[in-house]
């Protein structure tokens, strides 16, 4: 299969979950700032999300950039990163609903490891799979950035039972 294929397809699945998300959203009762107030935690919720969407379907396009084709094995890796990302607007929609309760913050927060694993099983798959893997390991590196990210996950869902704004915060920053 071709890149362009697993790109047009992932770009449409992130686009959808990204819908979803907003659809969340119901109109004010009102037409002032005040009628905003009961939105601010979906609002909040869904800004995180729609960042971390947009930053997994950007560096999904420059690993597709660097591959030549599509194997079983990286369609099946992509399928299971865009399982997890399918995850985010339920859990962003609970979490919201919640005001940042404990077990939905660290849900979030798991449903992001699994992603951040799902990510790093497809550079996996990509770089044992002929030109792309010089392109790719040159320019990843060690990952070091990839690798912090995946333990900043695991302390934030750790530290969700401390107190959830600490976890949303290292979420925020990772």
């Amino acid at each position: 299969m071709k890149t362009t294929r697993l790109e047009a397809f992932s770009d449409g699945v992130i686009a959808i979950f990204i819908t979803i998300m907003v659809l969340e959203f119901n109109i004010p009762q009102g037409n002032d700032l005040a009628a905003l107030v009961p939105i601010l935690p979906l609002f909040l919720a869904y800004v995180l999300s729609f960042m971390y969407l947009g930053i997994y379907w950007n560096n999904h396009h420059h690993l597709m950039q660097v591959t030549d084709h599509v194997d079983g094995r990286i369609l099946w890796a992509n399928m299971h990163l865009l399982f997890w990302l399918s995850l985010v607007p339920f859990t962003t929609a609970w979490m919201a609903q919640t005001h940042f309760a404990m077990i939905p913050t660290a849900l979030y927060g798991l449903i992001l490891l699994l992603a951040g694993l799902g990510y790093s099983f497809l550079v996996m798959a990509i770089t044992a799979h002929g030109d792309a893997n010089h392109l790719l390991r040159k320019a990843i590196g060690r990952d070091y950035k990839g690798k912090i990210s995946l333990l900043i996950y695991v302390l934030a869902v750790a530290l969700t039972a401390v107190h959830q704004w600490i976890s949303l915060s290292l979420l925020a920053h990772s």
